[in-house]
């Protein structure tokens, strides 16, 4: 018999049943071998009487013994897994796994054989607590680790860190891998972007759903899960490790598993927010719950703010606060009054200061609340407001008869503050960049233009950011004849992208992404310049490399036949040259 034979009959000897080497012996050691292999048949075969004048009529049907003992044993291993289960959930809890211990105990010696296999590890699933010395045997082995349930996993899991470490950290691998493919993916549209998908939706994603199902009610794997989380966070600055924090959370609540839920400290206040963002936008009523969360901090609990402030610092908590922020400022404008009169738009800086600080956080471990800025509110915000003053006084002065002869020039100055305020503090630099991505997905180039060049340098380089990158190429497609306009592009292109693209790949690769959405727009001598500007160095990495070959491919494509350039001096309107007629 080869190893796979003796795999078969794993364990069987120890029980005292005969099996395939037993045979092997008798029949090598006998005069009379047919009498032998009767004898063991008769000794090892189904022992009912009924059954033995049954057998000889599947003879004649030309039906093999082994396939009659197979289809039995199937049906009984059937039968027996059913009766496990149901054992499972009847009688008294001690009872019922008391029994399920004692089967344990007889089966385990064939845990090795196929066959049987199934049983045994059904038995170890339903068991709240597998015996430590049954635990350790399956951990030392390979194949049975990896057939066992997850059920039986969790109790592996729950005492080796690293083991169950090696099990989570593909998971978490693949999940930013994901995020980072959704921000760089060549589709560009200001419809669907990274922050289209709802809560729930989200929730359904592989990596939240296998993490969710390898914790199951287990509080101790799910604080692991947290430690991985809070440590990557620590490790890479990289958000998404927020994301997946407060979605796991969210993942359980949906499952109603409260053993986890209800000592999660951030549960209801992550449920609240959860809200808010599928409405993208944070309600009154929903402001007031959030900041009972956080006045609700009691002295000694202050450790909790660590959590909180990894919840907030989810990149879509961020985009929820942020387009509020954007939006209260609108409504302050209208209603002529200043942001530190309202508590409301506090309350927003209040959660985007403690999120924005939660690396500083973890990483300080002083739990407590940063400190707003005054500035902040009394210079920065009414700064912000005044643009948009600005802006509508412009509008309507281009609608009054004019008495002198030219037109009045759009302002193009930025006052030296705001730039400065870009550069050193973190939560003005989010509200200037999602103020930026509001005029621009309003299609409003004027602002857009003017404030464009505050971008260049701005706090911990957040305009480089993948996120902005990504929603302003979305949103810059709206704004798409203007890139026919050689000032437009130069402001764009030379003035902020073009800027950092040598030291950032990740610019780089952004600005490709945008070309190949909108190459046919821009002016034929603009789009040379910047294919030379853009061309990789050695340096470059394989993404930048492959969408500047698919750029050049598109282009390649525009391009005219020599035959064609005589006949039509544009390639965007092939239609016959009419002369223009003298403007009236």
């Amino acid at each position: 018999a080869g190893p796979g034979q003796a795999a078969m009959y794993a364990g069987l000897q120890e029980l005292g049943v005969a099996n395939g080497e037993d045979l092997k012996e008798t029949l090598t050691n006998c005069t009379e071998p047919l009498k032998a292999i009767e004898q063991f048949q008769t000794e090892n075969g189904v022992l009912l009487p009924s059954l033995q004048s049954a057998l000889p009529f599947l003879d004649l049907h030309g039906t093999p013994r082994l396939e009659f003992h197979q289809s039995v044993f199937d049906e009984l291993r059937e039968k027996l897994l059913e009766r496990v289960s149901a054992i499972a959930l009847e009688g008294k809890v001690e009872e019922r796994y008391k029994k399920l211990e004692d089967l344990l105990e007889k089966s385990f010696s064939l845990v090795k054989m196929p066959s049987i296999q199934p049983v045994v590890m059904c038995v170890m699933k339903h068991l709240p607590k597998v015996p430590e010395k049954k635990l350790k045997l399956v951990m030392a082995d390979k194949d049975l680790y990896k057939a066992c349930a997850v059920e039986v996993k969790r109790q592996i899991w729950q005492d080796n860190q690293a083991l169950f470490g090696d099990e989570v950290s593909p998971l978490l691998k693949q999940y930013i891998l994901e995020k980072e493919n959704i921000l760089f993916s060549n589709d560009i549209s200001v419809l669907h972007n990274f922050f289209s998908p709802s809560p729930k939706t989200r929730r359904q994603g592989e990596v939240v759903q296998k993490l969710t199902q390898m914790i199951g009610k287990n509080v101790k794997l799910y604080d692991m899960v947290l430690q991985f989380l809070r440590t990557l966070f620590l490790r890479t600055r990289n958000v998404h490790y927020c994301t997946l924090r407060a979605e796991l959370l969210m993942s359980l609540h949906d499952l109603e598993i409260s053993e986890i839920c209800t000592v999660d400290p951030c549960h209801k206040f992550t449920w609240c927010l959860d809200a808010c963002i599928r409405e993208k936008f944070v309600d009154n009523k929903r402001a007031r719950e959030l900041q009972g969360f956080l006045d609700g901090v009691k002295k000694g609990q202050e450790q909790v703010l660590g959590d909180l402030s990894m919840i907030l610092c989810d990149p879509f908590a961020i985009n929820t606060l942020a387009l509020s922020t954007i939006r209260h400022l609108q409504d302050l404008v209208g209603q002529d009054t200043l942001p530190r009169e309202s508590p409301d738009l506090l309350l927003l800086l209040r959660m985007l200061s403690l999120g924005q600080g939660a690396w500083d956080m973890i990483d300080s471990q002083v739990f407590k609340e940063p400190k707003m800025e005054a500035e902040l509110i009394t210079k920065f915000l009414p700064m912000l407001m005044s643009f948009v003053v600005d802006d509508l006084t412009f509008n309507v002065d281009q609608k009054l008869p004019s008495e002198e002869k030219g037109p009045i020039p759009y302002p193009s100055t930025i006052p030296e503050a705001f730039t400065k305020f870009l550069q050193e503090n973190r939560i003005a630099c989010e509200i200037g960049l999602y103020y930026i991505l509001h005029i621009t997905k309003q299609r409003n180039k004027n602002v857009f233009l003017r404030l464009l060049p505050a971008l260049v340098e701005t706090f911990s380089d957040l305009a480089f950011s993948d996120i902005f990158l990504h929603l302003l190429t979305g949103n810059l497609t709206l704004l798409g004849d203007e890139f026919a306009l050689e000032e437009f592009c130069t402001s764009l292109f030379d003035g902020f992208f073009l800027t950092a693209c040598s030291r950032k790949e990740n610019v780089h690769r952004h600005v490709l992404r945008l070309l190949l959405h909108l190459h046919h727009k821009v002016a034929p001598a603009k789009l040379e310049s910047l294919q030379k500007a853009l061309e990789p160095t050695k340096q470059s990495g394989e993404a930048v490399k492959e969408l500047y070959n698919q750029l050049t491919e598109k282009l390649e494509l525009r391009k005219p036949s020599p035959a064609e350039v005589t006949e039509t001096p544009s390639m965007e309107l092939p239609l016959p040259t009419v002369p223009t007629p003298a403007s009236r």
